[in-house]
């Protein structure tokens, strides 16, 4: 099935960044347990953490696969860095553009809200030369795609290249996406109530472990394809039955309450427009030929 999108007038423009330094709190975190921790979490260059990995196991918290990246690391939700955040999309081809690993391509794999990060992927050997002055060309494009035949469904943070090739297809006037996981409302965790989902992510909740045995949360890996079920993602993360979201995983299991994977938004719907299709090769990494599918 080939989708009608209105990919011919969507705006492609160049976005800068570069890598943005570990950050850490300077001292112990709290699990949801009530342990403390100090533990590796966000931003930095990761060389051996990748899309395609498990998103579980790790010594790690929030831990951001590839090259986390902002283009204002002292005002994160300011400008240029929101306008990163928001027109940044999975799928989008990012350049290097200075440095040891000039040259080299990688790809947007998601958004991190809170750390304000884009996430690349780049070839391992390329992430080793790169220092954080390197600067980085995002080739954005995706915001304000649509699905013609289905106004219904809401589109975001989708590169059009990237949707095209998820293997969508339609029976009985629903979308049949293909996913990994199915996370139940009661897991969607941090991130709930935001206004909208054109940047950042939210989290699958994974301190229940009968839930993460029932719906198998613990098999989920960075790059994965989800689907959020009665969330409703059009104008914020909400709650309403029926409703389906898809997203992309975007970073590791979290230690700290109300946290988990996260995913950032790629397709919405308030009806039940879309029905999730298991597949266990549901994952960026294997569409695009890129993170640990390349190694």
């Amino acid at each position: 099935m080939v989708l009608k999108t209105n990919r011919d007038k969507i705006v492609e423009m160049l976005l800068q960044c570069q890598p943005g330094q570990p950050r850490t709190r300077g001292t112990f975190q709290v699990d949801h347990n009530g342990a403390p921790f100090l533990l590796p979490s966000i931003g930095g260059i990761t060389t051996n953490v990748l899309v395609g990995d498990s998103a579980f196991g790790l010594a790690g918290d929030h831990i951001e696969p590839g090259v986390s990246c902002n283009s204002n690391s002292e005002k994160r939700m300011d400008f240029p860095n929101d306008s990163l955040q928001m027109y940044g999309c999975i799928g989008n081809r990012a350049v290097i553009v200075s440095g040891k690993a000039e040259g080299v391509e990688g790809v947007v794999t998601g958004k991190h809200g809170g750390s304000e990060h884009l996430m690349i992927d780049f070839p391992v050997d390329a992430m080793k030369r790169m220092t954080y002055d390197d600067k980085i060309i995002v080739h954005s494009r995706g915001q304000g795609l649509e699905l013609i035949d289905f106004p219904g469904i809401r589109l975001f943070n989708v590169d059009p290249d990237l949707l095209l090739g998820m293997a969508i297809s339609q029976m009985d006037g629903k979308l049949q996406v293909p996913v990994t996981t199915l996370a139940p409302a009661a897991c969607m965790g941090s991130g709930i109530g935001s206004a909208h989902v054109a940047s950042g992510d939210y989290d699958i909740m994974t301190s229940d472990p009968e839930s993460v045995a029932q719906y198998r949360l613990d098999k989920i890996r960075f790059g994965d394809i989800v689907a959020l079920l009665d969330h409703d993602n059009a104008y914020g993360r909400t709650y309403r039955k029926g409703a389906v979201s898809i997203g992309i995983v975007v970073h590791s299991d979290c230690l700290k309450a109300g946290h988990g994977p996260g995913v950032t938004t790629i397709m919405t719907c308030t009806d039940s427009l879309i029905e999730p299709v298991l597949d266990a090769k549901a994952n960026i990494a294997d569409l695009l030929g890129i993170g640990r599918a390349k190694i």
